[in-house]
């Protein structure tokens, strides 16, 4: 299960991430407020004060003002995906808490990925390109779901997804591979549904 590249490591940590934002984001039972001015008005009720929000978006307590206002109405990139992060971040959290549990109490979640496949003892199954799909078990999606919000390390989650899709796909039913050993490299894609 040990991956020595790290940079891999990390651009799976990456995707892993991105991933669960996405499954998050299908979940929505209302869409997310789209232009500055409706965002910066969402985000400034969470955030309490604009002073507050202003520090959280890295920009002046005067333009989160003029936003507000709707003086401006058309950010600088920088701003723009800075707002539409923040506000999926914050947007119908209860949803997403509900999704969650479930995933990691009774439904699991299913793992789509093509990515380099090795395996520990190289025999007639040599590593190669693997499209994978797979449903993963609630105690695995816990296990990545917890460790992904108390901030794990790149080789902690690598070795958790490694460890989820080895049980799932490759050791089914055990088949005499009980043992085998899974890493993960070149991920070129990496989806999650709840």
């Amino acid at each position: 299960m040990i991956n020595d590249n790290t940079a891999g490591r990390a651009l799976l940590r990456d995707k892993l991430l991105d991933g669960l934002r996405r499954a998050e984001r299908t979940l929505f039972t209302r869409p997310a407020p789209k232009s500055a001015h409706a965002r910066m008005k969402f985000l400034r009720t969470c955030e309490g004060t604009s002073k507050s929000l202003a520090e959280r978006l890295g920009v002046s307590r005067k333009t989160v003002d003029r936003y507000l206002s709707g003086a401006t109405k058309k950010p600088q990139k920088r701003l723009q995906a800075a707002l539409e992060q923040e506000t999926e971040a914050e947007w119908q959290p209860q949803v997403r808490a509900q999704a969650r549990q479930r995933a990691a109490t009774s439904a699991g979640f299913v793992i789509s990925i093509t990515a380099y496949f090795g395996f520990g003892s190289e025999g007639s199954d040599a590593g190669r390109m693997r499209d994978i799909q797979v449903a993963v078990s609630p105690s695995h999606a816990a296990g990545i779901l917890a460790a992904r919000d108390t901030g794990a390390t790149d080789s902690e989650l690598h070795d958790l997804i490694a460890e989820a899709i080895a049980d799932a796909y490759f050791r089914v039913e055990g088949g005499g591979r009980a043992g085998l050993k899974v890493r993960i490299e070149a991920v070129e894609r990496l989806d999650i549904a709840f």
